[in-house]
């Protein structure tokens, strides 16, 4: 069976659902940079389709807890 989707659709996907969330919850990169203890860079980096940065479970499990969010409903 051939992939459907090779593996920046799934993180696309979580990128474009992480700000999405960021931006609902009304914190700004700097603000969940902190409560997520992680440096804003690297945060600007994970939500950025141009950078491709990749990023953990635990990393996207923290980002999840800060905004509230189950993590399932990054893959939405």
């Amino acid at each position: 069976m051939a992939l459907k989707h090779n593996d920046e659709y799934y993180y696309d996907i979580v990128r474009k659902n992480i700000k999405k969330y960021r931006k609902q919850k009304g914190y700004t990169l700097q603000k969940l940079s902190e409560e997520a203890e992680m440096s804003m860079d690297y945060l600007a980096e994970i939500e950025s389709l141009k950078r491709r940065k990749s990023f953990s479970l635990a990393i996207l499990g923290r980002i999840a807890d800060v905004l509230e969010v189950n993590i399932k409903n990054f893959f939405n």
